[in-house]
């Protein structure tokens, strides 16, 4: 006989979690007291908020390939944690949120804390449920592994009623969760050969979740084998080693407009894992909707996915590795591209060179140092801003799991995310990248990372405003700015109460030495940079956009 609580973690070791996220509630104690017992299978990190915890798991979960998992208490933990899933829908990440229920003697009575989860994360989840029965925890939890991990990638709720977790049962565990694959036919594979024969400009986009390290090897051999040229969608450049002189650029927001030209000339796109959303098309406009103006393949591992938007001259439903396997046995095919391919690669090169930006700290040669100084296979974590424009335009992702960062825009993700990198890739540099307001949004995660003595480099650049929105009201309402400027705290002294190390930079002089200092530390570190607002972008300034827009009222 087990209690509930017991019989679920042990359904968790069984799918072979090792690590999973909490703010512990007094709704799943009996969870909590199994997790106690199996301590030694299942490392339990607490977050000091549950915003916090989901995305330590969904960006575990990014890090890994693993199934994130996150525990939080019932109402206001679950309304906290929804970021999180939010995320991990939009990003295709594998997670699974538990949330702990008010006992079923207890159900739709508005009882405390109370409330209905399958309305609540039905639009953000692939599955939304409660388990009722103890005797049904090994099935459910079984099925949220299967579903998280099949197809598309993303989140799954389940709902625990307190009283079934401490009831008892002698019921059978469930197996691991194998998850099938779908696979290209020959047909389609012969379809991709003979459209690459007819093109003079193909262009190979990589995105999406549910890429292997074998994958990512994979791919850059069919790469190579057809001398194609590729560029990876937002958020996504670690998907190819951005060194490769095949490499193109990365397709997203403040994307080089010689890439944007070339995504626009192309005559091909071969699509391989990106869902082609908002931020990689930038609105819709690199490739029209419904039908594109390039040939379009298509291959994603959502069914749903594919002709949701975009009418592809031929759509492959299909795993990504069961997808690049089938591409790298294609038949060989004489054509080749190498001048095309070569534009590309030097017009990233290009604009990956630092320009200077205003101010007394040139973030241009911030990146420089960091190129310098970080280890080539660091992982750069980021929350949204921006700020990370620095990050995408000027660090090169050496491959697999080197980034991790929200396709959603979702900020806050900055310190979190360091902290579960860091967990998930406890040898490697890990380098967290943050603004001021996506900072103080989570920022209270740096107390996790002293907590588990995780030796995180956290960068924050602080422009004393919310610097995107700002940017779209000088460009829209140049005459009504309001509601951006932000007052901040002393970063650097804030970070040292909580037991950092940490500096202030106030000049590009300084940045080089501090970088060297704080990897020398035995503790996480910060480095406060005070950036000069004018620095809004990496290719402009607020006040030629807001004199453009001035201009344009005139």
């Amino acid at each position: 006989m087990r209690s509930g609580g017991q019989v679920l973690v042990d359904q968790l070791i069984i799918q072979g979690v090792k690590n999973a996220f909490c703010v512990p509630g007094e709704s799943y104690l009996a969870v909590l007291d199994a997790l106690y017992l199996m301590r030694h299978q299942i490392s339990l990190y607490v977050a000091r908020q549950d915003g916090g915890a989901a995305f330590m798991a969904e960006a575990y979960g990014k890090a890994t390939g693993q199934t994130g998992i996150c525990f939080v208490t019932r109402g206001p933990g679950a309304t906290n944690a929804s970021i999180g899933v939010h995320t991990a829908y939009q990003d295709s990440t594998p997670m699974i949120l538990f949330i702990g229920q008010v006992g079923s003697d207890m159900v739709e009575r508005e009882a405390f804390q109370e409330m209905d989860y399958r309305r609540m994360f039905g639009q953000m989840s692939k599955w939304v449920a409660q388990i009722d029965r103890v005797d049904r925890i090994p099935e459910y939890v079984a099925r949220a592994f299967q579903v998280a991990n099949s197809g598309r990638p993303g989140p799954v709720v389940l709902a625990l009623p307190e009283d079934m977790l401490v009831e008892s049962v002698d019921v059978s565990d469930a197996n691991k969760a194998i998850v099938p694959k779908n696979r290209p036919t020959e047909q389609s594979i012969l379809s991709v050969k003979r459209l690459l024969e007819k093109s003079l400009k193909p262009l190979v986009i990589l995105g999406g979740s549910g890429w292997s390290e074998r994958a990512c090897h994979q791919v850059q051999t069919f790469i190579e084998k057809y001398k194609l040229p590729v560029g990876c969608s937002f958020r996504r450049q670690d998907l190819f080693d951005n060194h490769h002189r095949n490499y193109v650029g990365d397709i997203g927001i403040g994307i080089n407009p010689k890439l944007a030209h070339m995504v626009r000339e192309s005559d091909l796109l071969l699509v391989i894992g990106a869902r082609l959303g908002e931020m990689t098309t930038s609105g819709y406009t690199l490739v029209e909707s419904p039908t594109p103006k390039q040939k379009l393949i298509h291959i994603h591992p959502g069914l749903d996915e594919l002709g949701r938007v975009f009418q592809g001259s031929l759509m492959i439903n299909s795993d990504i590795e069961e997808a690049v396997d089938a591409l790298v046995a294609m038949p060989d095919t004489d054509v080749a591209w190498d001048e095309w391919r070569k534009t590309g690669n030097d017009n990233y090169l290009e604009n990956v060179i630092p320009t200077s930006s205003p101010g007394d700290v040139d973030l241009g040669k911030v990146m420089v140092v960091l190129r310098d100084l970080l280890p080539r296979d660091s992982i750069i974590t980021n929350g949204a801003g921006n700020f990370s424009g620095w990050i995408h335009r000027h660090w090169q992702y050496s491959g697999y799991k080197t980034q991790v960062a929200p396709t959603n825009g979702a900020m806050g993700y900055g310190v979190p995310s360091g902290v579960a990198a860091k967990i998930a890739s406890p040898n490697k540099c890990v380098v967290s990248v943050s603004g001021d307001g996506c900072f103080l949004m989570n920022g209270q995660e740096i107390a996790t990372a002293i907590q588990y003595n995780l030796k995180v480099l956290f960068i924050v650049f602080d422009n004393h405003m919310y610097g995107t929105i700002r940017m779209h009201q000088e460009r829209d309402y140049p005459e009504h700015v309001h509601a951006t400027d932000l007052i901040n705290p002393d970063f650097a002294a804030l970070a040292r109460a909580f037991g950092l190390y940490a500096e202030t930079i106030s000049s590009t002089e300084e940045i080089s030495d501090s970088v060297a200092r704080c990897l020398e530390q035995d503790v996480a570190s910060l480095i406060h940079i005070k950036v000069d607002p004018e620095a809004i972008t990496t290719r402009t300034t607020l006040t030629s956009i807001r004199k453009n827009a001035l201009s344009m009222k005139a």
